[in-house]
């Protein structure tokens, strides 16, 4: 230690009081401190299901767990408690695969209006083949019928994503 701490004086105007022993003493209350979430007092799961699983069904598993990002838990009590019968998706991987779809729609648009601007110029030339137009009529037709139930399955996916 240094000096400086060596030449400190000593306090000289201290009072001690007596104490009346009297009186009993309260002990003093202990501050507590409300971290974290606060304890549940109902719905508190305290019970644990053990399963086996071959190496099979754990990789089923874990490869459910990363495309749906829902842990195991989550997962076997959506299974088996919710309702079996419907399918848990991720939300994500859904949308990435019907922008998919919506862009392919679009370039098949995109040729259809190709194919019609190039008939409207072979007719203006008079070289248009009767048969290449009753031909694409046909495919057009089936075309629009194909796209009519794909609307209709992604309206069907609409309606059980919002239940």
């Amino acid at each position: 230690m240094g000096k400086g701490w060596q030449r400190r004086e000593k306090p000289r105007n201290l009072v001690f009081l007596p104490l009346n022993r009297s009186t009993p003493r309260k002990p003093m209350a202990k501050k507590t401190r409300h971290t974290g979430r606060p304890k549940l007092l109902e719905g508190k799961r305290e019970h644990i299901i053990k399963a086996k699983l071959t190496e099979q069904e754990l990789r089923q598993l874990k490869a459910m767990e990363q495309q749906l990002g829902l842990n195991r838990s989550e997962i076997i009590k959506g299974r088996v408690l919710h309702d079996s019968h419907s399918l848990v998706i991720n939300a994500a991987e859904l949308m990435k695969l019907l922008d998919g779809i919506g862009a392919e729609l679009g370039r098949a648009g995109n040729n259809i209006n190709q194919l019609a601007r190039h008939a409207n110029t072979l007719n203006k030339q008079d070289m248009l083949n009767p048969g290449t137009v009753a031909e694409f009529n046909q495919l057009l037709a089936a075309y629009v019928t194909l796209q009519q139930e794909l609307e209709k399955c992604l309206r069907q996916i609409i309606r059980l994503m919002r239940n």
